[in-house]
């Protein structure tokens, strides 16, 4: 009788090791290759200085203990260095454990877009691209100053002028310089040298455009009317008229929400209130978009030199050529003010 061979232990042996080896790359792999479920896509940033901890910590706060501790687990077994980490990224669902890990380590940033203009002033401005970005309002303010000078601008009273409404795409940690110098770049492309002629046949430059542009924008939301109101305001321009601007005062006071003008509000003390200072103000007083602009350059021809709210609260103007007429128009909208007991 036969004898039945034993199993060979060297190719037990082997094969076990084999299943253990499949079995771990598997794991590894899906380890490697886990992808965030998170409903929508996640924003986090990193700031300079960042210990593993605490990057540890806002991965998992902010991706979730699972995918969070996974992708730092990948980050510190690359030897990843926590300096390079500083920036701002995006993880969107279905993206890769392994991969999030890789853009910490090279510091592949996920760009912000950032929009420049949907703001009354530069303050404003300022503050609100500051609390985006890792630099802060004052060194955009700093920046500002020095790259606007370089190219023209004579004071921080003219700046407004160069923040026309464009959206840049830039990293978390990039410099204030470089933002204004993209708004730099977009100003001098925008001033072609036809848009340039026109308002040099109009008596202005382009600061004196955007300013009046400013004071079209403030008194009157309908854009098609802009152009017509732009041309009333070039004509007393033209006839050495006062502007006499309401929106002008509001600047001057500083409050933009005053619903009624009183008289002496007319005669607050500013080279901004037009009601005192001939010609225009020192500068825009608001961001300006780039259609007002264009608005104040082709300003259809007609005859008009007074304006004044529709006393049906349309946010339309009655136009007039004449003092009496002005005055008749005047007094409807005051009329109806007094109605609607607005002070």
């Amino acid at each position: 009788m036969k004898k039945k061979k034993r199993p060979n232990k060297w190719l037990i042996f082997v094969l076990c090791a084999l299943a253990a080896g499949a079995a771990g790359a598997w794991m590894a792999w899906r380890y490697i290759n886990n992808t965030y479920t998170g409903p929508e896509p996640v924003r986090f940033y990193v700031p300079a200085e960042t210990s593993p901890q605490a990057l540890s910590d806002t991965l998992s706060a902010r991706l979730g203990q699972g995918f969070g501790s996974r992708v730092y687990t990948l980050w510190k077994a690359q030897k990843a260095d926590p300096a390079k980490a500083y920036g701002s990224y995006v993880v969107n669902p279905g993206d890769k454990a392994i991969t999030v890990s890789r853009n910490l380590r090279f510091n592949r940033q996920t760009p912000l877009r950032i929009a420049v203009g949907n703001a009354r002033t530069l303050d404003q401005l300022y503050r609100r691209i500051g609390s985006r970005m890792a630099f802060s309002a004052q060194s955009l303010r700093h920046s500002a100053d020095s790259v606007l000078r370089s190219i023209g601008f004579a004071d921080s009273t003219q700046f407004a002028a160069a923040f026309l409404p464009y959206t840049y795409e830039l990293y978390w940690t990039d410099s204030p310089v470089k933002l204004m110098s993209q708004v730099a770049d977009s100003y001098k492309r925008f001033w072609t040298d036809e848009r340039r002629a026109k308002a040099r046949k109009l008596g202005l430059t382009p600061v004196g455009v955007a300013t009046l542009a400013s004071i079209v924008e403030e008194e009157t939301a309908k854009a098609d009317e802009r152009p017509r109101v732009a041309r009333l305001y070039l004509n007393r321009l033209n006839k050495g008229i006062k502007l006499q601007a309401d929106p002008t005062v509001k600047f001057a006071i500083g409050d933009f929400a005053i619903r009624r003008i009183s008289g002496r509000m007319l005669k607050t003390p500013s080279p901004y209130n037009t009601y005192i200072v001939g010609g225009l103000p020192p500068g825009p007083i608001r961001l300006v978009e780039t259609a007002t602009i264009d608005g104040v350059l082709d300003a259809p021809q007609h005859p008009y030199i007074y304006m004044c709210a529709k006393e049906d609260f349309s946010g339309y103007h009655n136009f007039a050529t004449d003092y009496k007429s002005h005055i008749a128009n005047a007094r409807r909208y005051q009329a109806e003010l007094n109605k609607r007991n607005i002070r």
